[in-house]
């Protein structure tokens, strides 16, 4: 048994097919094939059960993928940091995050921590959902993800950052302008542009609808809150976001009006193993915490 049978396993069990692995690793089929074999005939059992369109982790498959995806992040983790202390850098730290998030959340903490660890490299890795975030975390990636609290994200710790109320933006010349808060049953007139499909945030709001018994008309989609913002901004429509920190100055073309009646929307860090993350991983994340609690309490 080699790390690289175990690589090659773990990498089979996430795509699904020993072709698209052979793929990725500019090899054979039957070279991935003997990696798998190698495995089983080590420890005697089945790893694999093949299915029409690819194939599946047996349940020792799981046990033996579960183990292995663990050890082998905290190796190339160990690698990573010796080959760092070789080249005598000073260190990394990658985050894996929405595209808007770094404006809203961590433009301060970014400043700070390039000023306290000037030699550090800072890297950033844009995702399009939570899940996308936790798949990242999964493989190594990043050491960091900035999620929507709550999401399915298996043997993932979840730390919590910030309670985020919703606002419906709109129009200084809308209606509903006037008002100091809004309804959701006076939600269901408007034109809604609605979050992605794929986002955690669009999955807790729509619940929320669904609770309350209130049904939006779209026809308009985004792909971030900003933009969701943006079009409210230019009349194509009414925007359902979070209270981001910063948001709603005075003097500008919009008012974001509380939506008292949805619950709030969790946001925070997600990670492997909090206590493995490396001391430079660990000061971004509080840095990032200390500037959002602090905005966010500000806001409000």
């Amino acid at each position: 048994m080699t790390f690289d049978d175990l690589r090659v396993f773990v990498a089979v069990c996430q795509a699904g097919s020993l072709s698209a692995v052979a793929r990725d690793l500019s090899c054979t089929q039957s070279a991935v094939s003997q990696h798998v074999k190698r495995l089983e005939r080590e420890t005697g059992v089945r790893l694999l059960e093949r299915r029409p369109r690819g194939v599946v982790p047996t349940p020792e498959g799981l046990v033996l993928q579960a183990a292995a995806r663990e050890g082998l992040t905290g190796l190339d983790l160990a690698l990573r940091r010796l080959g760092e202390l070789a080249r005598g850098e000073a260190g990394s730290v990658r985050v894996t995050t929405g595209s808007t998030t770094v404006r809203h959340f961590m433009s301060e903490a970014v400043v700070a921590f390039r000023e306290r660890h000037p030699g550090a490299s800072l890297e950033f890795r844009t995702e399009t959902s939570s899940q996308s975030c936790f798949d990242a975390l999964a493989e190594g990636s990043v050491d960091l993800a900035w999620v929507t609290i709550g999401g399915q994200a298996r043997g993932m710790e979840q730390h919590p950052v910030a309670e985020l109320p919703w606002v419906l933006a709109v129009r200084n010349d809308d209606p509903l302008a006037r008002r100091e808060s809004v309804a959701a049953a006076d939600l269901a007139g408007i034109r809604h542009i609605r979050l992605p499909e794929n986002s955690s945030s669009r999955a807790h709001l729509d619940a929320a609808f669904a609770r309350l018994g209130v049904h939006l008309s779209s026809d308009t989609g985004v792909a971030d809150w900003d933009t969701a913002i943006l079009l409210a901004e230019l009349g194509v429509g009414h925007a359902v976001v979070p209270a981001l920190p910063g948001q709603g100055a005075s003097g500008g073309p919009l008012r974001f009006l509380p939506l008292p009646e949805l619950p709030p929307l969790s946001v925070g860090w997600a990670v492997r193993r909090w206590d493995a993350l490396t001391p430079l991983a660990r000061a971004f994340a509080d840095m990032v915490a200390h500037q959002s609690r602090t905005s966010t309490n500000a806001t409000r």
